[in-house]
């Protein structure tokens, strides 16, 4: 089988990992975590970290040659459940009627 990395120009990781694989027809994109551009962790509010790695997916999407609307399905990991309304506001202005399957996860810190 074939397999090539796919890794935007300036897109960090924080690990040794490829930010995404392309195998075939298939992409199969890393998790993200919100990186500034020097490769440090973004902080700020929910909705911002939200946006930023929604962002990233699209220059990973952008670099196979993919758009948003390609995405088939997208696990969110939560620390604080709290978050879930805000960052589907955040999430919901990427996406138009046919949003990718989804499903979010609350997880331990």
């Amino acid at each position: 089988m074939t397999k090539r990395a796919v890794t935007p120009p300036g897109l960090h990781t924080v690990g040794p990992y490829s930010p995404a694989i392309r195998a075939g027809d298939f992409l199969f994109i890393s998790g993200q975590i919100p990186l500034d551009p020097q490769g440090g962790l973004f902080s700020g509010p929910i909705e911002a970290q939200t946006q930023r790695c929604l962002e990233q997916i699209k220059e990973i999407l952008a670099a196979a040659g993919g758009t948003l609307k390609d995405l088939v399905k997208v696990t969110i990991y939560l620390v604080d459940m709290k978050d879930f309304d805000a960052v589907n506001r955040a999430y919901a202005a990427y996406f138009d009627l046919e949003p990718p399957a989804r499903a979010c996860v609350g997880v331990a810190a």
